[in-house]
């Protein structure tokens, strides 16, 4: 693979304003899914609704910003000077991180048998979110040494620890993947897509393919009596490629936007590709339905193309208006956005395990409820703020 001498040498502000934009709305919505009598707008509609509502847009653009970014992480190790080895393992180290952070966080939210577990299942999914911000924490150069093997390795020794700690409510030590979790999934919609990208070494046409495959695929494997849904090996592989549409959509996008000169004022390729977006999603619609819990390829493709408008639009104001100054309130969250992920578990958990309630009840309902999520949700952000500026950062 060739280091890329286009835009891919440079810091795209718009990109990390989607990034903040979409994980502070991540914040909210993940808050709000607490509160009752919200608004059905304000929730993931149910599995056979045949609809959307914003919130069921929050994961797949977050899975569109990490293909987005595919192309830039590349481009900055080519430059660093590693090889294809070593972009490899640091490709599978950081999928395997996400997902056993992902895996951990979904045993800490049910499964277990309380009456059976040597420590508290709070306390338990305190130290399970906790623990992956030791291990991967960017640590500064004059941080002891010592002291960083310690809470490394000593986060590790902890994980281990818990997962044996864990009884199922089955019966059964150990823990499960149940389902991924959010990172989880993440990371092997990652894997699958950076593999390949490696491999082509980021060709543009052979994302296309790839882009095409996974529909297909993600297709299939919801299609009844399929060969893929009836072989258990692809069905699982079609199961991640439903995500893996998303990244290497961003994958794709990225590389209309930034590998070559635009000679027009309008990008077409990228008009051309929200346009192929909405009808191949509107045109699966009848067979799939718009769902995001059973992951449809017409969730997914219309996802992609509202994504592709709205990074359009703020690439528009941003890189070819200079109007920047408003987005330095999300950028905390760019900055660091899987610590602020895990944050709001790690303060959940806390709470739960000393009894201690933050809010009292008229805040977890209805307007007030609303009002308190976006209220925590700016909170997060000049929290983030000041643990970077302490260089407190996770860095997979």
């Amino acid at each position: 693979m060739k280091i890329k001498e286009n835009l891919f040498n440079q810091r795209i502000v718009s990109i990390d304003a989607l990034r903040g934009i979409t994980i502070f709305v991540m914040i909210f919505v993940n808050e709000l899914a607490s509160i009752q009598h919200v608004p059905q707008w304000m929730r993931h509609m149910p599995a056979d609704a045949d609809a959307m509502t914003f919130v069921d847009l929050v994961f797949p653009a977050f899975l569109f910003i990490v293909g987005m970014s595919v192309p830039f992480a590349f481009n900055a190790r080519l430059i660093k000077g590693d090889s294809a080895k070593t972009i490899g393992t640091h490709t599978l180290k950081r999928a395997f991180a996400l997902i056993i952070i992902g895996v951990f966080m979904v045993n800490a939210e049910y499964g277990f048998d309380a009456s059976k577990m040597i420590i508290a299942p709070a306390l338990w999914g305190l130290l399970a979110y906790a623990m992956p911000i030791l291990i991967w924490n960017k640590y500064p150069k004059d941080f002891p040494l010592w002291l960083k093997s310690v809470l490394q390795y000593g986060g590790i020794l902890v994980l281990i620890t818990l997962y044996f700690l864990y009884i199922q409510d089955t019966g059964e030590r150990g823990m499960t993947p149940k389902w991924w979790g959010i990172l989880g999934l993440i990371g092997w919609a990652y894997l699958f897509t950076v593999i390949y990208y490696w491999l082509v070494s980021g060709n543009l046409w052979a994302m296309i393919g790839f882009l095409i495959f996974s529909v297909v695929m993600n297709s299939l494997n919801l299609t009844e009596n399929s060969f893929v849904q009836n072989t258990s090996w692809l069905s699982f592989i079609a199961g991640h490629l439903t995500h893996g549409a998303l990244v290497s959509a961003g994958v794709v996008i990225s590389l209309l936007f930034f590998d070559r000169k635009i000679e027009n004022k309008i990008n077409w390729p990228v008009i051309t590709f929200i346009i192929l977006f909405f009808a191949v999603g509107f045109g699966l619609r009848p067979l799939f339905g718009i769902s995001k819990i059973h992951g449809t390829p017409s969730w997914t493709m219309i996802s992609a193309g509202i994504c592709t408008i709205l990074f359009y639009f703020l690439y528009w104001l941003m890189e070819v208006k200079k109007q920047t100054k408003w987005s330095e309130f999300f950028m905390p969250a760019a900055a660091n956005p899987l610590l602020i992920y895990i944050l709001p578990g790690v303060i959940y958990y806390f709470c739960k395990t000393i009894d201690m309630h933050i809010i009292p009840g008229y805040f977890r309902v209805g307007v007030p409820g609303i009002i308190w999520s976006l209220v925590f949700s700016t909170i997060m952000l000049f929290v983030m703020k000041i643990l970077n500026r302490y260089k407190i950062q996770l860095h997979l």
